[in-house]
């Protein structure tokens, strides 16, 4: 076996050997996982385990200050969460880096037209990535348990990086209409997840930080 690398060109082994590095990460996320992760779109989410807090990350506000589709769609999975009593609260995680441009205030205001009581949400202003949201989930808010919503192809690195800060994490992908994602999108989180990896193992301190802000 170790003889016949012997012939196989240095240069298809680079590749061979960057290829892996790129996509070993996005396996591995997917692998370790598959047993935390439902779809809002085959099953019932009656039957999701139930955790303390519903995270849901940002993705996006129109110039009108509407959340996006693929927001909306993430809000609604998180709402329909807490009137099944699966979770108790929901963090609104988002960018608010410009008083021009507020994630976190447009996904409140859009959870509480659709029901949700204002006590039961909480907004994180410093949400600018998916590491930066579930560290600050875990330190600054003290979320211990929670459920991540976000679109399916995003699902395994945001459940890896909240478990691996220490928050006892499952996934549901949002609810859609029609296709959820694109193919530059899953392309794109084949680089995002390597960072994460890196982010994990590094663990930096976001550049926003603060003070306690406990849920509970």
């Amino acid at each position: 076996m170790i003889r016949s690398f012997r012939y196989v060109p240095a240069g298809l082994l680079t590749v061979i050997f960057v290829v892996l590095l790129i996509v070993g990460p996005t396996i591995y996320a997917k692998i370790a996982t598959s047993h935390a992760r439902y779809d809002a779109n085959i099953i019932s989410l009656i039957s999701v385990p139930k955790r303390d807090v519903a995270i849901i990350f940002g993705a996006g506000v129109l110039p009108n200050g509407q959340p996006t589709e693929y927001l909306r769609n993430r809000i609604v999975t998180g709402v329909t969460l807490y009137k099944e009593g699966r979770v108790r609260k929901i963090l609104m995680s988002g960018d608010n880096r410009t008083s021009h441009y507020n994630e976190p205030a447009a996904m409140a205001r859009y959870a509480q037209m659709l029901g949700v009581p204002r006590k039961d949400i909480v907004e994180d202003y410093a949400g600018y990535n998916t590491y930066a949201t579930c560290y600050r989930a875990s330190v600054i808010f003290g979320i211990s348990s929670a459920t991540v919503i976000t679109q399916g192809y995003h699902l395994p690195r945001a459940v890896m990086t909240c478990n691996h800060l220490g928050i006892t994490t499952i996934g549901v992908a949002a609810q859609r209409q029609g296709r959820d994602s694109a193919l530059m999108y899953i392309a794109r989180e084949f680089i995002s997840t390597d960072k994460a990896v890196i982010e994990l193992m590094v663990r930096p301190v976001p550049a926003v930080l603060g003070g306690p802000e406990p849920i509970f």
